[in-house]
């Protein structure tokens, strides 16, 4: 019985696309390579600048002093403190809602097409534009509700804009939990609310705190939505309540660098490298956390 070889054409035809796909793919990798140091080098270089130019305004009476019109008077107290004003409160409102949003579409609701649609709108809001949230936070809690641009108004606004990537970041981590866990609850007699209290949740726990630590570094650097809904650039007092105008450290840093005064430049740069510090902070607090729930 004869076999047939296989046509030598054919043969050297195929060697050669194999040799192009490689040739192509080594290619890639150095042209992606390229790509990020490019990235890597400009975001270094930003940040050398900023440190070389704002580094001498750092020293604690830029904490603790006041905003001011001497730029060597000038410091971050009370931006700093109407910062932890804002977040403090949107951690409050966000966390139980976003969570319980979360286990409400993933464990409970019945899967419809309404569910989808939610599904579908949620994604949707998680890439909004800030500046919308803040234009719907004027319309509504500053003047609908008659709050002013009081902290309450801009605390709202952020846990509106940063509702959905959080419930989106929780229905992620609890999709994660493997049903075993969940069927052999339920065999054992559990109710489906106790398989989700008692399983589901510390199971999803580790990638519900990140996302919900993400969400706030977003929102410790939000300028926009603030500035729409009347946040003050000028503020020489301590907020005592959720009824007082505030300012954030964004928004002083965005007031200083549109000073014409090289000396407020120095006051943004140094500004920046606090805004920095703290975004860092939390996402290695994410990362940290998420190890350790998961160890």
């Amino acid at each position: 019985m004869a076999v047939s070889l296989p046509d030598e054409n054919f043969t050297l035809q195929a060697t050669g696309r194999v040799a192009r796909r490689q040739a192509i793919s080594r290619a890639s990798k150095w042209v992606l390579l390229g790509a990020s140091m490019i990235g890597v080098v400009v975001l270094f270089a930003l940040i050398v600048d900023t440190i070389v130019v704002g580094w001498s305004r750092i020293s604690w009476s830029f904490f603790t002093s006041y905003p001011s019109r001497f730029a060597d008077q000038a410091g971050l107290r009370s931006s700093f403190i109407g910062s932890v004003w804002i977040l403090s409160l949107t951690i409050v409102f966000v966390v139980p809602i976003a969570i319980a949003t979360a286990i409400w579409v993933e464990e409970f609701a019945p899967k419809t097409r309404l569910l989808e649609f939610v599904k579908l709108n949620l994604a949707n809001l998680a890439g909004v534009p800030s500046i919308i949230y803040g234009v719907l936070g004027l319309a509504v809690f500053v003047r609908l509700f008659g709050w002013g641009s009081s902290i309450l108004a801009g605390s709202f606004t952020l846990f509106l804009m940063i509702l959905p990537m959080t419930v989106i970041a929780s229905q992620e981590a609890i999709r994660q939990v493997p049903p075993s866990l969940r069927q052999g609850s339920l065999a054992l007699g559990a109710t489906e609310w106790q398989t989700v209290w008692y399983h589901v949740l510390p199971g999803a726990l580790p990638g519900i705190i990140t996302g919900v630590i993400l969400a706030l570094a977003r929102a410790a650097g939000e300028t926009a939505a603030l500035i729409m809904i009347g946040a003050f650039t000028f503020i020489a007092f301590d907020n005592t309540s959720i009824w007082d105008s505030f300012t954030t450290m964004p928004i002083q840093v965005y007031n200083w660098t549109v000073r014409p005064q090289e000396a407020f430049r120095q006051n943004a740069a140094a500004g920046i490298l606090v805004l920095m510090v703290v975004v860092l902070t939390f996402n290695t607090a994410a990362a940290a956390l998420r190890e350790r729930f998961r160890n």
